[in-house]
């Protein structure tokens, strides 16, 4: 007898558990979505209690309702914030949100991803927090150091090294930590661009018949590749000048014996002195040698086809390279000497080369329509043909960039010139280097 009441008791326990959770459930349901509904409106004060209620009793119900429509709520508040107190408030609740989606979705919140957000989020209002360069530097270090591969950020690894250069202006790094540093997250963006490429050209190699989700695939490693791109820029202009010849060579000199047998080392220092134009100094000779005696491939070959233009060092420098990435990267590389060098027709020859290898990499383009405009004035005859050439520069830099191509395309003869000239619908072939035809609008 005691042992069936013991079992109903325990029944009826169950029971009444069973309906708390599913009360708890349908609680966190209602409140999640009252939390969406009032962000899709914009409605972000009157969303922060349904925040506020699900963040506490929920933190584990919906990754995607809570974590997703909190953060839009959070940015929303942000911008209409009117008091710095408030923005603090605000920006502090949102960096925990993002220590709530590490707690309880680790698996699908890596730090490297969402520490950088904090980080990031805390050098846009670095003034008002009162953040000093070198606490916004630390941050990005400490993640870098903790979490590298998840470390993806664009923004992220510029402003890292932003707050690096910013800490060697005012004498608290060295040359030498700001050129480690500068390698470290070149390094990195090439990883990334590599990664990006490989993926996105899948998506080119399929054509145009794509999925709706394959287009979208293709939209986000295509912007991806193109973030990349602008601050890969943006890294190098701000290492400037502190990176020239004269201050890198006798850096080189002096630690040249104790890193002489570093494979690492003379990478990195090879490839700075040809970046930053130090090709002709016998210190890149040196360094080039004896990368090249140490562990010989095709960047050594590249760089000593550059020393001594012998093509046995570029035909050596393709068959060690079996990458089709970085056989693009030394196509590219080729394509910009023969650029510098005014050699155009031969430079157009390897950014085709290079972008066949490597699709995703449009800037070739941008290349070549720029090897366009500049032979304007000594290509063609008349005027008119001379300012058609800008058709064929925008054309090529359609392909890689709508801005810069409406640039070109406003510089080349207008409906009235082209009505002037009698050319409307007229093909016009130009001649010298370029060696291209190019069909006049139809007006």
């Amino acid at each position: 007898m005691k042992t069936k009441i013991t079992l109903i008791i325990a029944f009826l326990f169950l029971g009444l558990n069973t309906s708390f959770a599913q009360a708890s459930n349908e609680d966190c349901t209602i409140n999640m979505s009252l939390l969406a509904e009032t962000v899709k409106g914009k409605k972000f004060t009157e969303a922060l209690q349904y925040y506020n209620k699900a963040i506490k009793d929920c933190p584990k119900f919906n990754l995607s309702g809570l974590y997703k429509y909190g953060e839009d709520m959070f940015e929303g508040l942000l911008k209409e914030a009117t008091t710095d107190a408030k923005k603090v408030e605000y920006i502090n609740e949102l960096t925990g949100l993002w220590d709530s989606r590490m707690a309880n979705y680790a698996s699908k919140s890596p730090k490297g991803k969402f520490e950088a957000k904090k980080a990031e989020l805390r050098y846009d209002y670095r003034e008002l927090l009162g953040l000093t360069d070198e606490q916004i530097y630390n941050e990005f270090d400490a993640i870098y150091t903790s979490d590298l591969k998840n470390f993806k950020s664009p923004k992220g690894l510029y402003v890292y090294f932003k707050m690096m250069v910013s800490l060697y202006d005012k004498g608290q790094k060295t040359p030498q930590e700001l050129f480690n540093k500068y390698d470290d997250v070149v390094d990195k963006i090439e990883t990334e661009v590599e990664k990006n490429s490989v993926k996105l050209n899948e998506y080119i190699a399929k054509g145009d018949n794509l999925s709706s989700k394959d287009q979208k695939y293709k939209k986000f490693y295509s912007q991806t590749l193109t973030a990349f791109e602008k601050i890969s820029g943006s890294v190098e202009a701000e290492l400037g000048d502190r990176a020239n010849c004269s201050v890198l060579i006798p850096i080189y000199q002096r630690d040249y014996e104790a890193n002489k047998d570093n494979g690492v080392w003379l990478q990195r220092a090879m490839n700075k002195l040809y970046s930053k134009g130090c090709k002709e100094d016998p210190m890149f000779v040196k360094i080039v040698k004896q990368k090249n005696t140490l562990e010989p491939n095709a960047d050594t070959a590249w760089y000593l086809y550059v020393i001594t233009g012998e093509q046995k060092y570029f035909d050596q420098s393709l068959s060690l390279q079996t990458d089709p990435l970085k056989k693009s990267r030394l196509y590219y590389k080729l394509a910009g000497e023969f650029k510098s060098k005014g050699s155009y027709g031969k430079a157009r020859e390897y950014y085709y080369k290079s972008m066949e290898l490597n699709p995703a990499n449009t800037t070739g383009y941008l290349q070549v329509a720029s090897m366009y405009a500049s032979s304007v004035k000594s290509c063609g005859t008349t005027n008119f043909e001379k300012r058609s050439i800008y058709w064929l520069a925008e054309r090529e830099a359609a392909k890689a960039n709508k801005s810069t191509a409406s640039k070109y395309g406003a510089l080349a003869p207008t409906k009235q010139d082209i009505f002037s000239a009698g050319m409307s619908g007229k093909t016009i072939k130009i001649g010298c280097w370029i060696g291209r035809s190019v069909t006049v609008p139809t007006i």
